[in-house]
């Protein structure tokens, strides 16, 4: 791909068919520049089959401030839709629409408001409200939901991940397994919810912190081929990186040879003064290798090394390993919990493609039309009462408990103030007879959860550093309930509407009926 093909297809254009022909609609019949509102959300928590997620971990929101900020329509896009045809060969876009584009096809009367990037959000609460006019909100919503689903979801993952490994330093090894350029994204997300370092020098490097890595079977292969051996290999790369010294000990034999050789290497660092990092565990029973080894490299005077687990990991995988270890342990003469201590968890392939759920199901659906001067309801109706959008101008809280957990989100109507309300009714967005009253002495807090992060185009936002991501990221997930956090049947957690907003519901849905 050429550098013009690439601007074509990663810039204005990165978007669905179906939003240039609506857009093209509007500007016909004069609603191009209505005021709209659009809100992103999701249904559903990732579901992967033997396990399902409790909660979510919004990512991708920065990414798309940059998209949004470089993106217009270039000569050659205008080109490009003059070409197209409809099928009696004559234009699909006419002209007018096509100049309009020329100039008036760029995000800047936009303004949205988002749940910043980091933090636990759940399903049916709006990621990110989008208001402006309705031709240039509609022509958003494909680039929107590519930016913001998948980074939320491998995020998710990475925060899941880290739970199950007891907040054990965690890798991302995923590049050499990601769908091609999604490999920054998914390294990007996995950094914001819960991997600690990433393999990816280049994202690495654009995030702020240092790559890591180890080596691969490879190196001691060529070694072994040209008739040295794995000791050689070991030797060579201590030599190399004598601070960084991580060693990779299952190529011929983990136990009879991989451990004992890393062992010698380790000695002759140590005499140099230098400190080995750990050995890594890449195939057969990890738990029961990861015991061995450690008895092996206790024995011989290095209890405080790493040990890395790779191949095939994910949040249920890591569980298991840790029950085993937990069983194993003291047949060896070993504490348990002192070999936990010690691991450290690569995880790649499932990480970086959300194995189990490969996609988040996020959309982005108008929920309100400004009509002088005042937003009116949009309504979508389903024959399915979950699917029906929450309709109107609305804002975000998150009512925290006498205790400071986090117990409920609640979906209001924009000029509410439920802290006023005595009780708060939280009612079910779809279940008539599904809810509860809370008093408010009860409540130790309720936080409005979107941010202002455009304002007419303008970026009026500032964005968090990544060490502030992860520290909101970590205070969000403390305040949940342990059994919403837990990897096997996540208890529920609720999202529930105002009693106002709940009628103006009732109301939107018996005026479309």
């Amino acid at each position: 791909m050429n550098s013009g093909d690439e601007a074509t297809a990663y810039g204005m254009l990165f978007t669905d068919q179906y939003q240039l022909s609506m857009a093209q609609l509007y500007y016909r019949t004069g609603l191009h520049e209505k005021e709209a509102q659009f809100d992103h959300f999701f249904r559903s928590y990732p579901d992967y089959g033997s396990h399902q997620a409790g909660y979510c971990i919004s990512a991708g929101l920065e990414w798309l401030l940059d998209w949004m900020a470089e993106a217009h329509f270039r000569e050659a896009d205008l080109d490009y839709l003059r070409g197209q045809k409809d099928r009696n060969g004559d234009r699909l876009f006419d002209e007018a629409f096509v100049g309009w584009l020329k100039s008036n096809g760029t995000f800047e009367a936009l303004t949205l408001h988002a749940i910043p990037e980091g933090r636990v959000v759940h399903p049916n609460v709006p990621l990110t409200v989008v208001q402006g006019p309705l031709a240039m909100a509609q022509i958003l919503e494909t680039s929107l939901l590519n930016h913001l689903n998948y980074q939320t979801l491998i995020a998710t993952k990475a925060a899941r991940i880290r739970h199950s490994g007891r907040g054990k330093l965690l890798l991302d090894f995923g590049m050499r397994r990601a769908q091609g350029r999604g490999a920054n994204a998914g390294a990007r997300a996995a950094l914001i919810g819960g991997a600690d370092f990433t393999s990816n020098v280049g994202l690495s490097h654009v995030m702020g912190l240092p790559a890591k890595g180890t080596h691969a079977h490879s190196m001691v292969q060529v070694f072994m081929a040209l008739g040295g051996s794995e000791l050689d290999a070991f030797r060579a790369y201590a030599d190399v990186y004598p601070n960084d010294c991580l060693l990779l000990v299952d190529t011929v034999d983990t136990l009879r040879s991989g451990v004992p050789n890393a062992i010698t290497v380790f000695e002759e660092l140590r005499r140099a003064g230098h400190q080995p990092v750990g050995i890594r565990l890449d195939s057969g029973d990890l738990a029961h290798l990861a015991v061995r080894a450690a008895q092996q490299l206790n024995a011989a005077g290095f209890p405080d090394v790493s040990i890395v687990l790779s191949n095939q990991l994910d949040e249920l995988v890591i569980l298991q390993i840790l029950t085993q270890i937990q069983e194993e342990a003291s047949r060896y003469g070993l504490d348990a919990d002192a070999v936990i201590d010690r691991l450290v968890y690569g995880v790649g392939t499932r990480l970086i493609t959300s194995a189990g759920d490969a996609a988040l199901d996020g959309v982005y659906k108008l929920v309100a039309v400004c009509e002088n001067g005042a937003w009116q309801p949009a309504i979508k109706i389903s024959e399915t009462p979950d699917k029906i959008p929450n309709p109107g101008h609305k804002r975000v809280w998150r009512v925290s408990d006498q205790r400071g957990r986090a117990v409920a989100d609640l979906l209001g109507l924009y000029d509410e103030e439920p802290g006023e309300l005595d009780p708060l009714v939280l009612r079910h967005p779809s279940e008539p007879t599904a809810q509860r009253s809370i008093s408010q002495d009860r409540i130790s807090g309720l936080e409005s959860l979107l941010v202002e992060v455009l304002h007419e185009g303008r970026e009026v936002y500032e964005r968090p550093s990544l060490e502030a991501m992860r520290e909101q990221r970590d205070q969000d997930l403390q305040r949940l309930y342990p059994g919403v956090r837990r990897i096997m049947n996540p208890h529920h957690y609720h999202v529930s509407l105002t009693q106002r907003l709940w009628d103006l519901k009732q109301e939107s849905v018996a005026s479309a009926s």
